[in-house]
């Protein structure tokens, strides 16, 4: 059978419309809206910086426009009747839907065998299990608590400056023992047991095959995208080749994927329920962790755009600026835009922006609207 040809601009609005662009923003987004993009995008990001906004939040604003995000809140961290996610290792640390649960017990139980992690983190999972569980049991007894809650983590700060106690906490966290309850302060994340997070009915519900679960994670995937390698199949949700690969070839035997050429593209794999609209009509600033633009070489594959961030770039190498979001207007992407919110004066900082050498006539006064949308958005003047 001849394998159908896709020219890219074809497959860029494939990818578009696969994820939630070219359709209407709602006039006033409302939560059944942000629960529709959550599981059409799967997972949002969570990431430390807060130069603008919580990188969780972004990816919604770019699909909605002004929605609330308190409406985030209590899906992400609410009560246990309106919650909807929790967190977990999924691309980098996200929150899903809870249907996600049994598709990555497999990559808790590794973690509980000591075969993923960081570094010493593994060593809870064998040698020094014990003072996990002894850390289990408090929480088991008194009821969330933080890794500044413990005596044995006082003195520590900073997102990554990890004691003992935090690398035992996140291997809890990672072998499925406990999860996140909400957070606090400064983004600071609060552990309870899975149990009193998680509604029952999801925790009973029978554990998937290894097989299976990453057949599920590539489907979910392959939908998301629209249009994808192999390699961008298996970033999604962050699968080894060993897994993935019998995955994609079930799926495809099954008719789930469908092999397509792209020019430039190494082996491509088209979902069989993807759009594939005549035009995209779009404009949203996109945050570095967005999924549309988090795998930079798809991004440069499909947009023609070279995207870093450069947060750890010293700042007299930096090309376009600390904290910078590609904009999208139509099917392209047209400029990046480095912003920063100035929240003590209630002000939206552009600190710069750049277009591409090909950005239409139009852009400045698209992006201006855009930027008075996210200004409103975040309750800056």
């Amino acid at each position: 059978m001849a394998v159908e040809r896709i020219g890219l601009p074809l497959a860029r609005r494939i990818a578009l419309a696969a994820q939630g662009f070219g359709v209407a923003r709602p006039a006033l987004p409302a939560p059944a809206h942000l629960r529709r993009t959550v599981a059409r995008l799967n997972l949002h990001q969570i990431d430390s910086v807060n130069v603008l906004a919580r990188a969780h939040y972004l990816p919604a604003f770019s699909r909605l426009g002004c929605y609330d995000r308190a409406d985030f809140d209590r899906l992400a961290w609410g009560p246990k009747r309106q919650r909807g996610l929790f967190e977990y290792w999924a691309h980098e640390a996200s929150l899903l839907p809870f249907d996600f649960h049994p598709l990555l017990r497999w990559r808790m139980a590794q973690a509980d065998r000591g075969e993923t992690g960081w570094g010493r983190m593994r060593l809870y999972a064998t040698e020094r299990r014990a003072e996990a569980m002894a850390l289990l049991d408090r929480i088991r007894g008194e009821g969330p608590l933080a890794a500044s809650d413990f005596e044995s983590h006082k003195g520590q700060s900073g997102w990554w400056e990890w004691s003992d106690t935090k690398r035992a906490l996140e291997w809890l966290f990672w072998a499925g023992h406990i999860t996140t309850a909400t957070r606090r302060g400064g983004f600071e994340r609060v552990y309870d047991l899975t149990g009193r997070v998680i509604p029952g009915e999801v925790l009973a519900r029978p554990t998937p095959s290894d097989a299976e679960a990453h057949r599920g994670l590539i489907e979910r995937a392959a939908a998301a995208l629209g249009i994808a390698t192999d390699g961008e199949l298996r970033d999604y949700f962050r699968q080894s080749p060993q897994y993935a690969r019998p995955a994609i070839q079930s799926l495809a035997e099954e008719g789930v994927l469908i092999p397509v050429a792209v020019p430039g593209w190494r082996q491509a794999w088209l979902h069989r329920d993807a759009r594939r609209p005549r035009r995209i009509e779009a404009r949203a600033l996109l945050a570095p962790f967005d999924p549309l633009v988090w795998e930079r070489d798809r991004t440069e594959r499909l947009f023609g755009f070279r995207y870093r961030i450069e947060i750890y770039v010293p700042a007299e190498k930096r090309r376009y600026g600390y904290y910078v979001l590609p904009f999208l207007l139509g099917g392209r992407l047209v400029a990046r835009v480095d912003l920063k919110a100035d929240r003590q004066a209630k002000r939206l900082i552009v600190r710069s922006v750049h277009l591409e050498p090909d950005a239409p006539g139009h852009t400045h006064e698209a992006l201006r609207l855009e930027l008075e949308s996210m200004e409103r958005w975040l309750g800056l003047g």
